[in-house]
């Protein structure tokens, strides 16, 4: 049984996971929540978005079946558990919704008062922001105490990291839930005071940009710098190559957000950032960033 118990003998069960959004994040929290035995609706409004990811899904477990990792009844089973579509209606009896749509706080606001009027009066409702306050996005709902931050780190199979960020007014018990819940799909959770970036971005958004200066003022190319720091500071991957891997105009949109909540010029974003988002150049996604990965 999936279940959490708390003091007081109140028990919150999670058997079934809503996800919001089936791009790269949403696909992989389907996956890993899939992996581990509960069933998923996986919702996208763009049918070739949602369709898509069903087929990506499809062809990493055949790979895990080439492997010998999963056999073909596993496989089969995960299928089974797996639900996906494009009508958000379709949450009404979850007991997460675990939402992983475009980094827009009034996106976010306007699309989490929506699941809070369609799903049951207990269900929690989680945010995958990576920067964005969760005491704003809670406010628009009619459920704020179980509203919360669940911020995964890509690719979402691999990484073991979730940060778990209550809001002003989640409950304990919420928080608690949904740390069990990360662990029970098979990561490790940090429990994080809402602030701008939490803990990872807040350190590492600014590595990114200052990264971004060096490269925008000529003083080393983007192969120099991330070599620099991975031969020099044991970093696994150069700064610039992540922001690549992140989205620039993510990286840049945290950026800004931080000027904004912090009022502290030291977090302006990069010239080199806006110029790669206003050329297009977004990074891998885009096939373009600092890197051509066309090539």
């Amino acid at each position: 049984m999936n279940y959490v118990e708390f003091k007081g003998g109140n028990c919150l069960e999670i058997k079934k996971i809503g996800v919001l959004g089936a791009g790269t994040m949403g696909m992989g929290i389907a996956q890993v929540s899939v992996e581990a035995g509960y069933s998923v609706v996986l919702i996208d409004v763009v049918p070739e978005i949602v369709g898509k990811a069903v087929i990506r899904l499809n062809q990493v477990w055949a790979k895990a079946i080439e492997k010998g990792k999963v056999t073909a009844e596993t496989v089969a089973n995960f299928n089974a558990l797996l639900v996906s579509g494009t009508d958000i209606n379709d949450f009404k009896d979850v007991d997460i919704v675990i939402e992983a749509i475009v980094e827009d706080i009034d996106i976010k606001k306007k699309v989490q008062k929506q699941l809070g009027e369609i799903c049951k009066n207990d269900t929690i409702l989680a945010t995958n922001t990576s920067a964005l306050s969760i005491t704003e996005i809670a406010a628009a709902t009619n459920r704020p105490n179980k509203v919360l931050g669940m911020h995964f780190f890509n690719p979402v199979p691999v990484m073991k990291l979730v940060e778990v960020i209550p809001g002003v007014v989640t409950t304990d018990n919420t928080a608690q839930v949904v740390m069990e819940l990360s662990r029970k799909i098979g990561k490790e959770p940090v429990l994080a005071k809402e602030s701008p970036g939490f803990i990872v971005n807040r350190i590492l958004v600014p590595y990114m940009n200052e990264a971004a200066n060096v490269y925008q003022e000529g003083i080393a190319s983007a192969e120099e710098i991330d070599k620099a720091m991975k031969l020099g500071a044991g970093m696994p991957m150069g700064p610039l190559a992540l922001a690549d891997m992140v989205g620039i105009d993510i990286v840049l949109a945290v950026c800004e957000f931080f000027v904004k909540e912090f009022a502290d010029s030291k977090y302006r974003p990069s010239l080199a950032f806006r110029q790669k988002v206003r050329a297009g150049h977004l990074g891998v996604k885009t096939g373009r960033g600092f890197y051509d990965y066309n090539m």
